[in-house]
């Protein structure tokens, strides 16, 4: 038996991975998807507060209170800035770790540092501290309905925090997975970032890279493929 511990994106929440977690609990394993501060079903949290540190430590007491180990921890998008700082703190707990489609952070990256963009870090007095979803495209129009209105507004602080690592994600002696979504979105930016993770991936020995053929939304787009792979690694 598996323990997987899922780790949603930014503007969502763990009922992005509703069809996932299905085929891998039939399969007899364990999944746990925390929903992370301030954002999807915790939205009513969300305050100017909220940080990167929140989020990592809403990961890091899921796996600890839980006692989980031997886990297969899985970074969607956003998520791959929060799994790679919990590592600091529960790496030993890990056996496979998997970006989807996800950022891999290096010791002081920022999220809109890896976007491209560079604002400042702190928050002045009455200022905007609340980042509008980006869109997103989804296969099935009921899947999108579903999908868009419960995409909430991100606190700012999660995309200007440093991230802190001690060090490189590659090395730690598990195994590393990066899941590259091949599909380009109309209606969305492209984000280097994760081209750029997906190069660093196949260009070392540390990673194995898969690719699916979707645009970013992955978990609502192709989440029987997703939950095939995950329980591949497994």
């Amino acid at each position: 038996m598996a323990t997987y511990v899922l780790v949603h994106g930014a503007w969502s929440g763990a009922h992005g991975f509703r069809r996932v977690r299905p085929p891998l609990l039939r399969a007899g394993h364990e999944v746990f998807t925390p929903s992370l501060t301030g954002i999807g079903e915790r939205v009513h949290l969300t305050s100017p507060q909220v940080t990167l540190t929140t989020h990592v430590t809403d990961v890091v007491n899921a796996v600890l209170y839980e006692d989980l180990r031997e886990i297969v921890l899985l970074g969607f998008s956003y998520g791959g800035f929060v799994i790679t700082a919990a590592l600091e703190h529960v790496g030993e707990r890990v056996r496979h770790a998997v970006y989807l489609d996800a950022f891999v952070p290096d010791d002081g990256d920022t999220v809109f540092a890896l976007m491209g963009r560079s604002p400042g870090t702190t928050i002045d007095l009455g200022g905007e501290w609340l980042v509008a979803p980006l869109p997103r495209e989804f296969d099935d129009p009921d899947e999108a309905a579903f999908a868009n209105r419960r995409r909430t507004q991100h606190p700012i602080g999660c995309f200007t925090e440093p991230v802190r690592l001690s060090r490189p994600v590659e090395a730690y002696p598990f195994e590393r997975t990066y899941v590259r979504a091949t599909v380009a979105e109309a209606g969305a930016p492209p984000t280097s970032a994760f081209d750029l993770a997906a190069a660093r991936a196949r260009s070392s020995p540390h990673w194995r890279y898969r690719e699916i053929a979707t645009t970013h939304m992955v978990p609502n787009n192709r989440p029987d493929e997703l939950a095939e792979l995950l329980l591949e690694l497994a």
